[in-house]
């Protein structure tokens, strides 16, 4: 798969990107998804250039690992030569983005592995002699070169994928999300809402995105157990619209199969169906003993504790887990009575606190292929209490993302983790939520050897898997999900 050929340089010239001596509009953003695209990417500018000029360019160079390149104008074809060298073209296609103001600089002589890609800058269509590829915006080039690299192999699958920004830093500085073919045909295509998301994603055969980044709110009430209990942001609100008019588009995943990883109620509920999972294992693989919380105040709470075989300490969370601030304002409570007035939004879910050697397993699920990395994790109760008094037994209050008590001493011997067992697990999560790519956090109970999945999350990282791994492992569960043929999806 994959193909040969294809868009294998890009070369920007300076009145491509540049206004005067300022970044035109779109530059900054065209720049960052060049910069991981796997693509060799250059700046090309002419001798006469002004020194703020050149300066401002080799300050992007560096910023964005770019190459450069001086040409005269009276030698550009000196300057294709010079190109087709350093990149090793070998019959691939370099594309020459520029400006229609600064066409009559493009190379003339062009042989059929170079492409002009023109840019209207300025939406006035000056030129008169556009040639080659034209493009409104500078947003339009990964989609052009999207479509181009396309053409190489009738194999070849286009992933539209949407995150927060930074969450698509993470995953792109890996080699993620590569506009040039992996090894299985994948090609990635960022989309923006700068451009019009339909047109997008009628060019693309598979969605990706991460939802939950998109979470305006959560309706709250006695009940969460509905997807539409989740307010999404306008801007997801019609990705969903668009994507509900195209049902041959592959979604990864669809929105309604997230939901339950967004309310920790739901996910405990699930959980309790491991009891009847089949495995060879002598362990057992559960969910932590857990109890639902409207009211803090409530006079029977400690009764209801014991009923649900909750003993103290226990950590409580927020029943929603994630996509607004407070999902991950949590506290880990010594004594019944310090439920009152608790500072934890509600409804909670109260959970087992599981003495476990410090040790957390976080297991990640990639289609049909699990792997795992070993984390420091909290102290068992008894430090915890020590601790604990030191402070009047007061409940530990702390956000999961900023500030976990985590045991800063030397890491225990490390449990046995039973990779058969959480792989059954894994197999039965899969199938139940119907994810392509989530995580779960397991910890290891001391005495038993309970295997007790803490935690379920959707799209994680997995940044502790070694990037040689986990990439084409990412790749392979995304094109599994997808079957071209009568547009069937597994």
């Amino acid at each position: 798969m994959g193909g040969g050929g294809g868009v294998r340089g890009i070369l920007l010239d300076s009145s491509a990107i540049l206004s005067s001596d300022t970044l035109r509009t779109g530059a900054d953003y065209l720049l960052r998804k060049l910069r991981y695209s796997n693509i060799p990417t250059g700046l090309l500018y002419a001798v006469d250039h002004t020194e703020a000029k050149v300066s401002l360019l080799e300050k992007l160079a560096r910023e964005y690992s770019l190459e450069r390149f001086v040409y005269n104008p009276s030698c550009m074809d000196d300057t294709v030569n010079v190109v087709s060298l350093a990149w090793k073209n070998n019959g691939a296609t370099i594309l020459h983005v520029v400006s229609n103001y600064n066409e009559g600089l493009a190379p003339k002589s062009l042989n059929s592995d170079w492409i002009n890609v023109v840019v209207n800058v300025d939406g006035d269509g000056t030129s008169k002699n556009l040639s080659g590829i034209v493009i409104e915006k500078l947003e339009e080039l990964p989609l052009t070169i999207c479509e181009l690299n396309r053409k190489c192999s009738e194999d070849n699958v286009v992933v539209g994928y949407i995150m927060k920004p930074s969450r698509e830093e993470d995953f792109a500085k890996r080699g993620a999300f590569p506009l040039n073919p992996t090894e299985n045909g994948l090609i990635f295509l960022p989309l923006t809402f700068d451009l019009p998301m339909l047109y997008q994603l009628k060019k693309v055969d598979i969605v990706i995105h991460k939802a939950t980044d998109e979470i305006s709110s959560i309706e709250r009430g006695n009940s969460c157990d509905r997807s539409g209990n989740i307010i999404y942001t306008t801007r997801m609100l019609e990705l969903q619209r668009y994507i509900g008019e195209l049902p041959d588009c592959c979604v990864i995943d669809p929105f309604d199969n997230i939901f339950p990883v967004v309310d920790r109620l739901k996910i405990q509920e699930i959980l309790l169906g491991l009891a009847n999972l089949k495995t060879e294992s002598r362990h057992k693989i559960r969910g932590a003993y857990f109890l639902k919380v409207d009211n803090f105040e409530d006079v029977q709470l400690e009764q209801r504790l014991h009923k649900a075989k909750l003993s103290l300490p226990s950590i409580v969370k927020p029943q929603v887990a994630c996509g607004v601030a407070e999902a991950h304002s949590m506290a880990i409570v010594f004594k019944a009575a310090d439920f009152t007035g608790l500072s934890v939004p509600l409804p909670a879910v109260v959970q087992e606190y599981v003495d476990h050697s410090s040790t957390l397993f976080k297991m990640y699920v990639l289609g049909e292929k699990v792997f795992y990395a070993v984390k420091n994790s909290t102290p068992n109760a008894d430090i915890l209490k020590n601790s604990s008094e030191k402070n009047g037994s007061k409940p530990l209050l702390f956000d999961s993302l900023k500030s976990l008590p985590i045991d800063g001493s030397k890491m225990k011997e490390q449990p046995d983790l039973d990779i058969g067992l959480v792989t059954d697990a894994a197999t039965y999560l899969r199938r139940v939520l119907d994810l392509t790519i989530f995580g779960f956090d397991v910890v290891i109970q001391e005495g038993t050897r309970d295997h007790v999945i803490v935690d379920v999350n959707y799209l994680p990282s997995f940044k502790e898997v070694p990037n040689e791994i986990a990439i084409p492992a990412f790749w392979d569960a995304i094109r599994m999900k997808y079957r071209p043929r009568k547009g069937v999806r597994v």
